[in-house]
């Protein structure tokens, strides 16, 4: 176990993208809030299938084994009541994973709490309550439906990089102006570090983790899967020096579609701000759509 002291990094996560909530959400649709309660008290005993973010939770809390004092947390926020939240916190318990912390909203949005918790990352299915937790300065994602099977084996996340790990600037002048603008600008730019965007803190913290263990043994890994391709990368490296920031692997595909990539990459989740981007990769990967930056207005 390794003794480095390292502060904690709070993950704040929706019951829904914890577990697959569809058949009790469409009752709640269907047949009413008092239908939706009666079945989840009548089924409480009966643990919920995964959703699609549990793998990445599970991998999350595994890092909690081999460090000390256990600074990975996760918070659930949802939308149930505490009545009908129940079921869910025995889901966890049958599952074995180490979640204690929650706020049940009893119908309203939990987003409000996000920051109370100290939240590094916030993963919901629901876009309104992402979009909200962005607008608090707090990294955040839509995890979207995925067939993708977990990876074993080490925790590896990959993020896109304008408009998720650095700002959007930069992607408002290809947006605009075409890539041509785009590229004399970066060249231009070169020596001159991006602003951080909504997930630098969080690859900050992930960092943070990575260097309590010993060279070469850290079980997570990160990649930065960009379509930004020569001469625009040297920002890019520069950048992630100016903020002391190291990425195990960068991808700069110049336009490739990132699925193929990610799938190498082995990734058990990619955040990125562009849906068609998000499209081609929740069929090889689990995946949060960033709805933040140009790419979103």
């Amino acid at each position: 176990m390794s003794q480095a002291k390292v502060d904690p990094l709070v993950i704040a996560i929706s019951s829904r993208a914890l577990f697959d909530l569809a058949e009790s959400h469409k009752v709640f649709e269907e047949e009413g809030l008092d239908a939706y309660r009666n079945y989840q008290i009548a089924h409480e005993d009966e643990p919920l299938q995964p959703g699609d973010a549990f793998s990445l939770v599970k991998k999350l809390l595994r890092l909690n084994d081999l460090l000390e004092g256990a600074p990975v947390e996760v918070i659930l926020l949802s939308r149930n009541s505490a009545d009908t939240g129940l079921r869910i916190f025995n889901s966890i318990q049958h599952y074995g994973l180490d979640i204690s912390r929650a706020a049940f909203s009893g119908g309203d949005s939990p987003y409000r709490y996000i920051s109370a918790f100290n939240s590094h990352l916030f993963l919901s299915t629901d876009g309104a309550d992402v979009r909200h937790a962005l607008e608090l300065g707090v990294a955040a994602a839509t995890i979207l439906p995925s067939n993708a099977s977990p990876a074993e084996g080490k925790l590896k996340i990959a993020f896109d990089g304008d408009a998720v790990l650095f700002s959007d600037d930069s992607e408002k002048i290809y947006k605009n102006d075409g890539l041509e603008a785009f590229t004399k600008n970066e060249l231009e730019a070169a020596n001159e570090p991006m602003s951080g965007g909504p997930f630098k803190p969080f690859l900050a913290a992930l960092q943070q983790i990575q260097m309590a263990f010993p060279s070469g043994e850290s079980p997570l890994r990160t990649c930065l899967v960009t379509a930004r391709a020569a001469p625009a990368h040297e920002r890019v490296v520069r950048t992630l020096r100016a903020w002391n920031i190291r990425i195990d692997e960068s991808l700069f595909l110049g336009g490739l579609d990132k699925g193929e990539f990610l799938r190498a990459f082995d990734a058990d989740v990619f955040f990125d701000d562009q849906e068609g981007h998000c499209e081609s990769a929740r069929s090889h990967v689990a995946t949060g759509h960033v709805p933040h930056g140009v790419a979103n207005e």
